[in-house]
């Protein structure tokens, strides 16, 4: 029997050891400089992109443009984990009027980032009508899964500034709602520019039928999960045992048994979120299922970011002067606007409007979405949308990375 060296360099036994090192790297070394919560995510980018260029040996990840199934059911599963946190966050709904700047984020903020990203899609980019609809479809919601940093803290915290209880509340429901758009840049993509053959069913299907029976599906499923972990059986209720993974398992079939009926799923997970915080809600197993529900949330992100930064040197060789343009100018300027208008008379000074407006990272959501799309139509423009999503996400991290603990430390605290 011939046995293999002493020390046989295993390529995957390296790639966990190098994860491992990125991972305590970029939660470690901003520590060294300040005090704030490190801006661990666009490092983690960054030193996956570096290790995959310098280290020889480590496993190559499957391209998300020829093999996004894998891309798309981690980040999925990250994506909905951190929609039903975004809403578990969440102490107290009212007064309503709180909800203000929310719906005004949602209902023009969103549709605005969506069309100027369209329309430079198409006018600079050179993407088609479907390609450019989809791009601002993937850009336009703000990520929950990077977003925490800007959110309000865990339950039982309180004291949830308006500025952040809005980005927290934004992240959690746009992108579901961001969903209509990635299904219509598919239908023109499947049956051309021709409004009149499918403008009505789209709106009645994927606009009212999946948006009423994601928020539905997430309320039933909210209260029937409540009733499972506080009521049934009266004297050994689930609650009592501290069992996070609860959490897990009602996020998988509330979110599972939503898009079996054709509904959104990431609509009803948040909407669970909110729905079983309102249940007994001073018991201490809702923070209990938020911190369970987190600890997974970070974990799936560090590998995905990870992962993404070891694809980057593939993605950027389709870079153009183009993409840059467009990348700034939704991060710097699309965003920044449209949420300022959006805004308009919502009674946020203009502090709190800047950093409502400033604050919406782009990131795991982007990926998904784009790998939903690119397994369902084959588009022209693919390898094009996954170079500039790609740059979106790293410069949108490393801007708001490194900038989110001073503009957070400036805000007035109630």
């Amino acid at each position: 029997m011939q046995h293999e060296p002493f020390f046989a360099l295993n390529s995957y036994h390296i790639a966990l050891a190098v994860i491992g090192v990125i991972v305590i790297a970029a939660r470690w070394l901003p520590r060294l400089i300040s005090k704030r919560e490190p801006a661990a995510a666009p490092l983690m980018i960054l030193f996956g992109a570096g290790a995959a260029l310098m280290i020889p040996g480590l496993p190559t990840l499957p391209d998300p443009r020829q093999a996004p199934m894998a891309w798309e059911l981690v980040s999925e599963l990250t994506v909905i984990v951190a929609l039903f946190g975004a809403g578990m966050r969440i102490d107290s709904l009212r007064p309503w009027r709180r909800w203000t700047p929310t719906a005004r984020m949602l209902a023009v903020a969103m549709p605005l980032t969506i069309l100027a990203v369209a329309m430079l899609g198409i006018g600079l980019v050179g993407l088609t009508v479907a390609g450019a609809i989809l791009l601002g479809a993937v850009l336009a919601p703000t990520d929950p899964v990077l977003a925490a940093d800007v959110q309000v803290g865990p339950p039982h915290e309180g004291a949830e500034h308006p500025v952040r209880f809005t980005l927290t509340t934004e992240a959690g429901l746009n992108d579901g709602l961001a969903f209509p758009f990635v299904y219509l840049g598919l239908i023109i993509a499947a049956e051309g520019l021709n409004p009149g053959v499918w403008a009505l069913d789209w709106f009645l299907r994927d606009i009212a039928y999946r948006i009423a029976l994601g928020v539905g599906m997430g309320w039933l499923g909210g209260r029937i999960l409540g009733y499972v972990l506080f009521a049934v059986p009266g004297g050994a209720v689930l609650a009592e045992t501290g069992s996070g993974v609860i959490a897990l398992a009602g996020v998988l079939l509330c979110y599972g048994s939503t898009e079996l009926i054709e509904g959104y799923g990431f609509i009803a997970v948040a909407v669970l979120g909110l729905t079983l915080r309102r249940i007994k809600a001073e018991h201490h197993f809702h923070r209990q299922l938020h911190d369970f529900s987190e600890s997974i949330e970070h974990a799936l992100t560090a590998l995905l970011l990870i992962a993404l930064g070891s694809v980057l040197p593939i993605l950027f060789a389709d870079l153009t002067w183009t993409h840059f343009v467009v990348a700034l100018l939704l991060i710097l300027v699309i965003r920044p606007l449209s949420g300022w208008i959006a805004l308009t008379g919502t009674g946020l000074d203009h502090r709190d409007r800047a950093v409502v407006s400033v604050y919406g990272v782009r990131g795991i959501g982007s990926i998904y979405y784009l790998c939903y799309a690119g397994s369902h139509v084959e588009f022209t423009n693919e390898a094009q949308l996954w170079s500039l999503i790609g740059l979106v996400i790293l410069m949108s991290t490393v801007l708001h990375g490194f900038t989110v603990g001073w503009a957070m430390d400036r805000l007035k605290e109630d």
